[in-house]
């Protein structure tokens, strides 16, 4: 779909839902493009129980288990367990 930088600026976010349930859009000045409204790509997964959680910050696999296992220490330090 293209629309008008005008037209761009007065439904701005129909435009953004729009863009989000996977329509291209593309604002024109002047009849020439200028620039898309597009969703942001997350990189999100699905995690057991249906909830979604952030990928994890890269690291080794020793590194994320010593933070882990420290977080842990802290927490049941306390004295929440």
């Amino acid at each position: 779909m293209n629309v008008s930088m005008h037209e761009a600026k007065t439904h701005f976010s129909k435009l953004v839902k729009k863009a989000n349930e996977g329509e291209e859009i593309i604002v024109t000045n002047r009849g020439e493009p200028v620039a898309t409204i597009q969703p942001i790509k997350r990189e999100i997964t699905k995690s057991q129980g249906g909830f979604f959680k952030a990928t994890r910050p890269s690291c080794s696999e020793k590194e994320w288990q010593k933070m882990n296992d420290e977080m842990l220490a802290d927490f049941n330090e306390s004295g929440h367990l």
